[in-house]
């Protein structure tokens, strides 16, 4: 009777799964549909970035069209303005709040064979896009979507970006082409990014080893990206020299000109007050007011902000009085990054009809904004500022305390080794609430496929877990890495990804620094023990014993083969995209 009974319910649970699998939307065979009433470029982009990004995971080829097919799939996309899509109504809504009807926002549902998606704009479309394929269950010949799935969501904060500086600071975007910050703007985007920032000035005054084009072009061609995929071009653009030399503030607003008389977007430029520039603001809200002037001739709507970093308590209560005095309608708002006044207190002294930017350091590990809490001394010292830094749950937290005072961010990066933060403040910017774990999964899924979704979730936790506490005491560095192996054995698929090979990087790295201390602590201790014994020994035979223990360290490395694995990575990562971990072998900026 037991057997029985297991196994009818055995038959239950597997018909449950068939039938769910069986009625799972497959986008094998369909078609595209788009109104025309989606903007250009986004009637173009939207189903390219649909149609590329499933065929580089199934080899499946979506099939654009001008009309309803007569049978099989339709992926629809248009405008919740649109009240039908070449003759067919959109899918009413039963309950909620419409969020795709606000600015960004969107809606996907499975309506019987179709799926739409439906945007409030065109970023909306673009949005949902990248909820579809944050979701999708892709696989070689087939790509599948939850059959009742009927989402509708807009983003909590306005502003959603990153700094991409093409430039010799950055540990990986100066070596990158046009085609690599094409596909890395568009994955920004699929996880809900609305704005990119460039650094384009004084760049190609020195010789740079990676630049595969002139910053003067790239900084041109970003604003093409920009224009492409619907996101805002900021450019970060700091005043270094002091402004009471006329012929070097002349010189900087030529400049500035002739950048914006060639790109074809450009909707906010950002003056830091400070980190680098030291200039009161007496003088730098004229520079900035003349900017505008200028800025507005070629990109009426753009907006120009200055942040109060490294100002005096004076300097900045002479800004505050500037703008209760003057009120100018030429600057849209405050960067808030390190070095400026506390975020809560900049928004309550700040009128309301200003926006407030967070500039958030989520690149860097230590000497900076957002140090690793209790990081230990074999990780600071080795590891350093720039390491590949996966921190979601930190992140999380930081975001949730300052976003508050804010309409937004735009963070401050060096480089790529900082991914994962980046598409967490992007998410967390878009629904503040959402759980961490379901943006990494959501990461997973994407970069790296449905056989390494959970797992790869799981072991990224278990990566920013490593740099809790003592890492002599942190056993679970062991466990983490022989974790990572299992992975890198299990999906030998993914070698050639740089997002898998940074990650990889971290295990296999975190690992050989801590065998390293607990090695080199007991040579240490071995060492202590003999100089302990000098009075039985005599004192140069103990000095010179203790010293050879030491020096064990050098001679005898305690995991070769881990150290191999890791410059085995970096060369991958070099290669992948551009990542400089040395100076020597990769022509990396020292600082």
């Amino acid at each position: 009777m037991f057997k029985q009974r297991t196994f009818l319910l055995l038959i239950a649970v597997l018909g449950g799964m068939f039938s769910t699998y069986a009625q799972s939307l497959s986008l094998k065979n369909a078609t595209i549909l788009v109104s025309p009433s989606v903007p250009v470029p986004m009637r173009e982009t939207a189903p390219k970035v649909l149609t590329e990004e499933i065929n580089k995971r199934t080899q499946l080829l979506l099939k654009p069209a001008t009309a309803w097919p007569k049978t099989g799939v339709t992926v629809a996309m248009a405008l919740s303005s649109d009240r039908e899509l070449f003759g067919k109504a959109l899918p009413a809504r039963k309950a909620g709040d419409a969020a795709e009807t606000r600015a960004e926002g969107f809606r996907v549902v499975v309506d019987g064979q179709t799926l739409w998606i439906i945007g409030a704009d065109a970023r909306g479309v673009l949005f949902g896009t990248g909820w579809v394929l944050r979701h999708l269950e892709m696989s070689a010949g087939n790509a599948l979507l939850a059959p009742m799935t009927d989402v509708a969501t807009a983003p909590a904060y306005p502003i959603r970006g990153h700094q991409l500086g093409y430039r010799h600071t950055a540990n990986s975007y100066d070596a990158w082409t046009v085609g690599q910050f094409d596909q890395y703007f568009r994955e920004l985007a699929i996880f809900g990014t609305n704005a990119v920032e460039g650094i384009p000035f004084h760049e190609d005054e020195k010789p740079n080893p990676h630049f595969k084009i002139p910053a003067s072009e790239m900084r041109v061609k970003m604003g093409e990206l920009c224009q492409q995929y619907d996101l805002d071009y900021w450019v970060w653009t700091p005043v270094t020299f002091e402004l009471t030399d006329a012929d070097k503030r002349a010189a900087e607003l030529r400049l500035h000109e002739e950048f914006y008389k060639k790109c074809p977007r450009l909707d906010h430029i950002f003056v830091p007050g400070g980190d680098p520039g030291d200039n009161h603001p007496r003088l730098v809200l004229p520079f900035l007011k003349d900017l505008h002037q200028l800025l507005t001739k070629y990109h009426p709507k753009a907006k120009v902000w200055v942040s109060l970093q490294g100002f005096s308590v004076e300097q900045t209560d002479y800004f505050y009085r500037y703008l209760a005095e003057n009120s100018p309608d030429w600057l849209q708002g405050v960067v808030s990054g390190p070095g400026s006044p506390p975020m809560a207190e900049t928004r309550f002294r700040l009128p309301k009809k200003y926006q407030h930017r967070q500039y958030p350091d989520i690149t860097h590990n230590v000497r900076c904004e957002f140090p690793v809490r209790g990081w230990d001394q074999a990780y600071a010292l080795t590891l350093g500022r720039e390491a590949s830094n996966p921190r979601p749950y930190a992140f999380s937290e930081i975001h949730q305390t300052y976003a508050p005072f804010t309409d937004g961010f735009v963070s401050y990066s060096d480089g790529c080794h900082d991914d994962i933060n980046k598409v967490v403040w992007s998410m967390r910017g878009w629904n503040p609430t959402m759980d961490v774990r379901e943006i990494m999964t959501d990461y997973t899924r994407f970069f790296f496929g449905k056989t390494a979704t959970e797992s790869a979730a799981d072991g990224i936790a278990a990566l920013e877990n490593n740099w809790k506490g003592s890492l002599v005491q942190n056993g679970g560095v062991e466990a983490t890495f022989a974790f990572w192996k299992g992975l890198e054995t299990a999906n030998p698929a993914l070698k050639n990804n740089w997002r898998w090979q940074m990650l990889l990087l971290r295990a296999n790295y975190d690992t050989y620094i801590r065998r390293r201390l607990v090695y080199e602590q007991s040579l240490e201790k071995q060492a202590n023990g003999v100089l302990s014994q000098a009075t039985e020994l005599g004192t140069e035979k103990a000095m010179n014993e203790a010293l050879t223990l030491v020096n064990r360290a050098d001679e005898q490395n305690c995991a070769p083969e881990l150290r191999q694995k890791i410059e085995q990575l970096c060369a991958d990562l070099f290669t992948s995209i551009g990542l400089q971990t040395s100076v020597k072998k990769h022509n990396a900026k020292g600082y």
